[in-house]
């Protein structure tokens, strides 16, 4: 847990070669003269030259033996050179054993450099060890700004101002992790002619991996929205990772990138002139709450954005549910908590995810025109777009009085930015403005996989061997989710407009809406609110609301029936004396003429062997008990292996019933099970 002082600053300016604070070990001191002090002398040479050397300005390092062992780690602010690397980090070495006289460990943080040691070797750990933060922020605040998207006149707009100023602490920090090898960035964002240009620095020590200067970045980005709110100007510094903006250029060169907000058109950044000696903290509030080392905050401000439309939407959205309560502030600011925290864990998860403007999503869309629109699903249509450097993408627009609220939609953001596999649709990022709620997915040129073997003619176009790796995809898809990522994912709407093609036809399963979560232990859960599809349900989540990975493995034997026959689910009121597809493809499997079965345009390809043997797998994956069914481990496994031997399906489910004439379709019931069984089905 990091210890947490606040200094709170004035705009008296102080002298660069001042340390900012120290923090000084209290449980264990050396003694003058001692073995320990020779060795750390012997590092105080060393260390500073070691960081100074590199263009990483960081150092690492260690003299002497156990147990009078000191180990150091040093880092310089990114727009440093290297003489003045080399004479803050002396300079720290000289004041930390003044200032933290005979101490084992200490931490000193100056305006251009910090410096850590210890007798414990804390060096390849990813958090401060030491377990401090360092605050300051300036007692001034921003003044009320004009935001497009937001209602100026709304009293807790202050609580925007903290959104735009963790907006730009976010964007800053993705550049810092994923893009700079020296895990350093510097920001400059223009909100609007009211709100003054903010400047923006996050860096981390380069020897972290990108998701753990990410994670360190977004501890900062909770204490930013505890500490300070508004402020013109705050510095948050640990010993692996800082953060800093201002409402004046603070560091040397032009930013790295920049950032703009909320549609506004960033001009040119002006140019950077050295800054003014930093500021001196006129007093310290003392932390209540500490172990045996001193800890302390300060605080001086760094930006990031994310989109204005969708953080303002939910603060919004949140300050007129809240507003009449008492509390309304403190919910207000839970919301934008909250919201803030989505976005880290979405962009933490992938470098790559982003929050468009609706604006945005019209232009590539060209205003969700008819020519653009690739189907509609269960809840909402699907646009083909194109962004201005050519990207192309899938654009899945929720429909107002569709089933999925926006619970659905922050699940299936935050389900399909946390998972990475071949088979499994790429979200590239999302929108929300108001009621209009989209998706932007990858765009996969060969539509979904009901496109094609549901049509007489598209059909053909799928023979045997493009058919068992599209089998064979999504079980690697469904593995993935059920065993292989780090939370268990149950789909439960698994069906053929959910399995996307590529380019090449391999199959991507898609529509995460409905998905539910579990941790690695879970199996099951069960709940009375049943969605799904039917015909691809399994027989104890419809009628009971128990679902499991083994619900999912009965719709992919549903879906795997549907590859190897073409023919939908739901469409057996045509077949005579035949029931539903289940009851179709059981009654030939029982007479030995399985081959029936099968798609016609696949019988003259020869492979009989493994289209029995795909059969035997799909029948074996529908079985009326979820216990006899096989998991998706099991069922990859009966697909690599033509030797293994497969056990005798017993009966599947619903082979006694007939599904209805209605084309399946996504529902969501909310109360009575008993009414989805008996509208999905009826007896014979």
């Amino acid at each position: 847990m990091i210890a947490v002082v606040l200094l709170v600053l004035g705009f008296t300016l102080f002298v660069a070669a001042d340390p900012l604070d120290q923090i000084c070990g209290t449980s264990d001191n050396y003694t003058a003269n001692s073995t320990y002090q020779a060795n750390l002398v012997l590092l105080s040479a060393a260390l500073p030259n070691n960081a100074s050397s590199t263009q990483l300005l960081f150092a690492k390092g260690s003299d002497g033996a156990s147990p009078d062992t000191v180990y150091g780690l040093a880092l310089c602010r990114g727009d440093t050179n290297a003489s003045g690397c080399s004479s803050c980090l002396a300079t720290a070495f000289q004041d930390v054993q003044k200032l933290c006289a005979f101490s084992k460990d200490a931490i000193i943080f100056y305006d251009t450099c910090l410096l850590g040691f210890s007798n414990h070797d804390f060096r390849n750990n990813s958090s401060d060890v030491l377990g401090n933060a360092l605050i300051v922020y300036s007692i001034q605040n921003i003044t009320e700004p004009m935001l497009p998207g937001c209602d100026p006149s709304n009293p807790d707009s202050v609580t925007v101002v903290t959104s735009i100023i963790i907006m730009l602490l976010q964007e800053t920090a993705k550049l810092a992790a994923y893009n700079s090898t020296r895990m350093y960035a510097t920001g400059y964002m223009v909100v609007s002619s009211t709100f003054p240009p903010l400047y923006s620095l996050a860096q981390c020590t380069p020897d972290l991996a990108p998701g753990d200067c990410w994670a360190c970045l977004r501890n900062i980005s909770e204490m930013a929205t505890k500490y300070f709110t508004g402020k013109q100007g705050a510095l948050i510094l640990t010993l692996r990772c800082n953060f800093r903006y201002e409402v004046y250029p603070f560091y040397h060169g032009e930013p790295m990138r920049h950032i703009g907000s909320l549609g506004v058109v960033v001009p040119p950044a002006p140019a950077i002139v050295p800054p003014a000696p930093a500021i001196v903290p006129p007093a310290l509030v003392p932390n209540k709450k500490h172990n045996s080392r001193t800890g302390k905050v300060l605080v001086i401000a760094l930006v990031v954005p994310l989109s204005g439309s969708f953080i303002c939407s939910i603060i919004l959205l949140g300050f007129r549910k809240h507003r009449k309560g008492k509390g309304s502030q403190d919910k207000a600011k839970m919301n934008v908590q909250e919201a803030g925290a989505l976005v880290w864990e979405l962009e933490g998860r992938s470098s790559e995810f982003t929050f468009y403007d609706f604006s945005q999503v019209l232009e590539s869309t060209n205003n969700f025109s008819e020519e653009n629109k690739l189907g509609q699903g269960g809840f909402g249509p699907v646009y083909k777009g194109r962004f201005p450097d050519g990207l192309e993408i899938a654009v899945k627009r929720l429909a107002s009085h569709s089933g999925q609220g926006f619970t659905e939609f922050k699940n299936e953001i935050q389900l399909i930015a946390k998972l990475q596999h071949t088979n499994l649709v790429r979200l590239l990022g999302c929108c929300s403005q108001g009621e209009e709620k989209t998706l932007i997915y990858e765009y996969l040129p060969n539509k979904s996989l009901d496109f094609f073997i549901f049509d007489e003619t598209r059909k053909a176009l799928l023979d045997w061997n493009k058919r068992l790796v599209i089998i064979e995809g999504i079980a690697q898809g469904l593995l993935y989710l059920h065993k292989h990522s780090r939370l268990r994912v149950i789909h439960r709407d698994l069906k053929a407009s959910n399995i996307l093609l590529d380019c090449e036809m391999k199959p991507k399963i898609s529509d995460f809406g409905l998905a539910k979560i579990f941790s690695t232990n879970d199996t099951e859960g069960n709940t009375k609110r049943i969605v799904g599809t039917y015909g691809y349900m399994a027989p104890e989540y419809a009628a009971e609301g128990l679902f499991s990975i083994k619900s999912d493995v009965f719709s992919f034997g549903v879906l795997f029936l549907e590859i190897v026959s073409g023919k939908r689910t739901s469409s057996f009121h045509g077949y005579g004396d035949f029931i539903n597809l289940l009851g179709y493809a059981w009654q030939f499997w029982k007479d030995g003429l399985w081959l029936q079965l099968v798609d016609a345009c696949l019988v003259a390809e020869g492979h009989t062997l493994e289209m029995m043997r795909c059969i035997n797998i799909a029948l074996l994956c529908v079985q009326e008990n979820a216990a006899d069914r096989p998991t998706m481990s099991e069922v990859v496994a009966m697909l690599s292996s033509e030797s293994m031997t497969l056990p005798e399906p017993k009966h599947p489910a619903y082979f006694h019933v007939r599904v209805t004439t209605e084309v399946a379709s996504t529902i969501v019931v909310p109360s009575s099970v008993n009414d989805l069984t008996v509208s999905a089905l009826g007896g014979r």
